[in-house]
């Protein structure tokens, strides 16, 4: 995985992507004009054998662009990482630099695209180009990997194909996104979800997750409220082994 995180930090794919992370480096924000921004492409964190994945969207310009951790030093990674602190899967409820000792338990916090975008709306394209470093990761955890949460509609639209890619059985249709949708998906190893070891959809079989985005438009409104985060980080932590 150490490897994967070192590849996906050098990856210069996406020339719009590129030249908006780097450009938003350069300037700052003058709130943050004492900062070093990271201003490449952010990695996943957590655990190499985590068996519980977050997925999210893409870095926030001012958040992971520039501490280079995903969900830190921005609101959205506030509301996440003190619901993932009041369950018992993180070390500290706030996560502001990647010196700042936070660890997680059990999960791995990923995006699908790993650039900061403008107006933090990627295009399909650039989702489409970004998707093979997912599907390398998902790879990565797949001895270990018991359940996903996927953040927001994007997400969900993201990591479907990449999950087809890496070995696990998407229903046809695709499911569709909803908060607290749960989807079984059978692993390579044991076809039609037979059950075993590992849970329903066989000994590495997955738990899929829908969760509206910790963006500040559902936090600000309502929309999604800690409790709702708390409940659907809670059920796929079961889902995961970790509770």
């Amino acid at each position: 995985m150490v490897v994967l995180d070192r590849r996906v930090g050098g990856c210069r794919a996406c020339p719009r992507l590129v030249d908006w992370r780097e450009e938003v480096a350069r300037t700052k924000r003058a709130a943050f004009a004492d900062w070093t921004y990271w201003g490449r492409p952010v990695p996943g964190f957590g655990p190499s054998d985590a068996r519980l994945l977050i997925v999210g969207l893409a870095p926030a310009a001012h958040g992971g662009n520039r501490t280079g951790r995903m969900f830190t030093g921005d609101r959205s990674g506030d509301v996440l990482y003190q619901a993932l602190y009041d369950v018992g899967l993180a070390s500290q409820p706030t996560a502001v630099s990647v010196d700042d000792g936070l660890e997680l338990y059990g999960v791995r916090i990923t995006s699908p695209v790993h650039c900061a975008p403008p107006a933090n709306k990627p295009t399909p394209g650039e989702r489409d180009t970004c998707r093979p470093w997912l599907v390398q990761e998902l790879r990565l955890l797949r001895p270990t990997l018991r359940a996903v949460v996927v953040l927001g509609a994007f997400g969900w639209q993201a990591a479907l194909p990449a999950f087809a890619e890496a070995g696990w059985t998407v229903p046809r249709p695709r499911p569709a996104f909803g908060h607290g949708t749960r989807v079984q998906l059978d692993g390579p190893d044991r076809p039609g979800g037979q059950g075993g070891p590992g849970g329903p959809g066989g000994a590495d079989g997955l738990d899929v997750f829908g969760c509206f985005h910790v963006s500040q438009r559902n936090t600000f409104t309502g929309r999604l409220t800690p409790e709702m985060l708390r409940d659907v980080l809670r059920t796929a932590a079961g889902a995961a082994g970790l509770r």
